[in-house]
């Protein structure tokens, strides 16, 4: 690469990939020492479900955050580079948002820094949303339909997924760190590369192969981050960790995380085209990549809202019964039966007031299909039953009522009564309301700024708080 490519080049320094879940100092320091511009991390996703929406909580403790936030602000603070956290508090909404500021704030005060931060805030509505469908400016996406009004009502937190466009913004208007609502991990490191005028097919793809810091790499010890360095043709992602490397394959395979088109990525504004990408070992840490594509469509923004619903309670039973281990879908078809009869004549609840179902671990529980065949017996299963009704003490009654047939309940084959083994006393343990997303629709935009407010702390000022 010639001294004018080289000069082109824009350096993002991912590193984890999700803030708190555990940031190397070593990486950071290792990341900066080879001219990284800007920190970029993602802070949350839907992956663990709609319990962190609907509550405003992180999944991840304050603890940890404050550790990663206090190692990366101040290299920051140091380096004189920004922060850029994309769906902060682990949903990205109001809540999740001022409970990631607040630590940051703490932090800037423990460190005596005077950081000017942004806030930007996706959280939508009710009625803002419900305005937007009338319009006809929302779409449902599989397996939705049309979004009715009760469906809107019903949410306790909707969010609108961002773009990259609100943090060039707050970078533009001197953001040292920016604290983001909902995004879409990509674009909360695509934007720094992006503002500075790099080319948006290596600029999103970059983001994409990076959004999971050392996902993409072979690693050989633990590793959290990775270094993306993006130019006028392409861009090279290494390991963060001195030891672990990037292969073609690792990056190249990061295209399918949590995407159904190895090929194509719906954005916010477009869609990334790798279709003719190429990826080349440049040395034996280092892939570079060239030939992708960025595809401008019209603006959408994806909408999730969270809603919580009925109650559980749970029970967790240990079977080592060999009878019992012989015939598991036997075991689990008497079981239900006889529980759901047990409900119905003890606590008079029609069948559609609750639901009952037996999840056996060591068999089938993470998948839920039928074991092939043949498949030999486990020594254990873990039996996990849930127990959902419109209330938490209906749950309850009805684990209560379950439980004797957990005791000694008979399979053919039993001559004495068998037992087993419960993992906790009391048996029943009252989870809470299931919670679930109700929302899975995009909403056409004119202005990518359109559903975003930002808000500012400055702690130069008098009216830090």
């Amino acid at each position: 690469m010639d001294s004018e490519q080289h000069s082109r080049r824009w350096i993002v320094l991912v590193p984890t990939g999700s803030l708190g879940a555990g940031v190397r100092e070593e990486e950071i320091l290792y990341g900066i020492s080879r001219g990284a511009q800007v920190i970029a991390s993602d802070a949350g996703s839907t992956d663990s479900g709609a319990a962190y929406l609907a509550k405003g909580m992180s999944k991840n403790n304050r603890g940890a955050v404050k550790r990663d936030l206090t190692i990366l602000m101040k290299a920051a603070a140091e380096a004189k580079i920004p922060i850029l956290i994309g769906t902060s508090g682990q949903a990205g909404g109001n809540l999740n948002v001022d409970w990631t500021r607040d630590i940051a704030v703490e932090v800037a005060r423990e460190l005596g820094i005077r950081p000017r931060i942004a806030l930007l805030y996706s959280e939508q509505s009710r009625e803002a949303v419900k305005a937007k469908n009338k319009a006809g400016r929302i779409r449902p996406l599989p397996p939705c339909g049309d979004l009715a009004d009760e469906t809107i009502d019903s949410c306790e937190h909707i969010v609108a997924v961002m773009g990259p466009e609100p943090y060039i913004a707050a970078l533009q208007a001197g953001a040292d760190i920016i604290l983001g609502g909902r995004t879409t991990d990509t674009a909360v490191i695509a934007a720094f590369a992006l503002m500075k005028g790099a080319p948006p097919g290596a600029s999103w793809h970059a983001g994409k192969i990076g959004e999971c810091g050392a996902q993409c790499t072979e690693k050989e010890i633990p590793g959290s981050g990775v270094l993306l360095r993006i130019d006028e043709s392409g861009f090279e992602v290494e390991p963060l960790n001195a030891v672990n490397r990037c292969t073609p394959h690792s990056v190249s395979a990061h295209m399918l995380y949590e995407n159904s088109n190895p090929f194509h990525l719906i954005e916010p504004g477009g869609v990334l085209d790798v279709t003719e990408a190429d990826y080349v070992q440049t040395e034996f840490r280092t892939v570079r990549v060239t030939s992708s594509v960025w595809r401008e469509k019209p603006y959408t923004m994806k909408l999730e809202g969270a809603a919580s619903g009925r109650f559980q309670t749970i029970m967790l039973v240990g079977i080592q019964d060999p009878i019992v281990l012989r015939d598991l879908e036997g075991f689990e078809r008497r079981m239900l039966e006889g529980l759901y009869d047990r409900v119905k004549k003890t606590m008079g609840l029609a069948p559609d007031d609750f639901h009952i179902s037996l999840r056996l671990y060591g068999w089938n529980a993470v998948s839920g299909e039928r074991v092939p065949a043949g498949t030999p017996a486990p020594r254990e299963v873990g039996v996990l039953f849930v127990a959902t009704a419109a209330t938490q003490d209906t749950a309850t009654q009805i684990a209560k009522a379950c439980n004797p047939f957990f005791f000694h309940m008979p399979m053919p084959g039993h001559h004495e009564m068998p037992s087993y083994g419960f993992a906790f006393t009391p048996a029943d343990i009252e989870r809470g309301a299931v919670y679930e997303f109700k929302l899975n629709h995009v909403v056409d935009v004119d202005d990518p700024m359109e559903l975003v407010r930002t808000e500012w702390i400055d702690m130069n000022s008098e009216r830090a708080s």
